[in-house]
């Protein structure tokens, strides 16, 4: 199973796994991440694989620095450009897929009103807005999809990280902090009332998805990807 997929009204979205991919050893198999320490060939043919898969054959993506700039496309992206930093991507081109890579971060798609938007949603980004910055660009609240990340049986964060989450209800049990909660009351609080949630812990699935913290830093990504159809 390469992939969790979504259907949300007017597009798609899906959430790949790490399985059936050609990668190997911490990361087995369906590694996306050409900065990781995969063979980068390898990494290649495992987004051939995907993007196969799904039937898509222009993918946008960036740079991504757990901030909360979101780039607007309106054309596909020339195969081998530098990549921009960007940890969202909005557009209204029917086709064109919407990429982000995370291994314990959140991917949070957002579909409606003929648009599309991809998040790459850690906590510094639900911190700094990111989804609000997003759902300003929709003429009305969009649907959403919430990917696999990981979870708050899993997730031990520091007093600074907590305090940023001070205003919001339960979504913190001692240290252990659910950004999955953040997620979902920020859509709420903006009136996005279609919310579809995967609610797997890529923490606890080793099986499925590679994991940053619980894999000690070496690990691939797995990615979410969000298009119009």
């Amino acid at each position: 199973m390469r992939s969790i997929d979504v259907d949300l009204p007017g597009g798609r979205v899906a959430f790949s796994t790490r399985q059936d991919g050609v990668s190997e050893g911490p990361f087995e198999s369906l590694n996306l991440g050409i900065l990781t320490d995969d063979v980068r060939d390898r990494v290649v043919r495992n987004r051939m694989l995907l993007m196969d898969d799904l039937g898509l054959s222009r993918v946008a993506m960036g740079r991504q620095v757990h901030k909360t700039a979101i780039r607007e496309w309106d054309t596909a992206p020339e195969p081998g450009a530098m990549l921009g930093e960007a940890d969202g991507h909005g557009t209204t081109m029917r086709g064109l897929g919407l990429l982000v890579l995370v291994a314990d971060c959140l991917p949070v798609a957002l579909i409606g009103s003929g648009r599309a938007a991809m998040l790459h949603c850690g906590w510094r980004g639900l911190a700094g807005g990111i989804i609000d910055k997003a759902l300003d660009s929709f003429d009305e609240p969009p649907a959403a999809a919430i990917g696999p990340g990981i979870g708050q049986c899993c997730y031990e964060v520091g007093d600074e990280v907590l305090a940023q989450f001070s205003s919001y209800d339960d979504v913190a049990s001692g240290r252990m902090l659910d950004l999955r909660a953040v997620a979902r009351q920020q859509l709420a609080a903006a009136g996005v009332d279609a919310i579809e949630d995967v609610d797997l812990c890529t923490s606890c699935r080793a099986d499925l998805f590679f994991s940053h913290r619980r894999d000690n830093g070496v690990t691939g990504r797995q990615g979410g990807i969000a298009w119009l159809t």
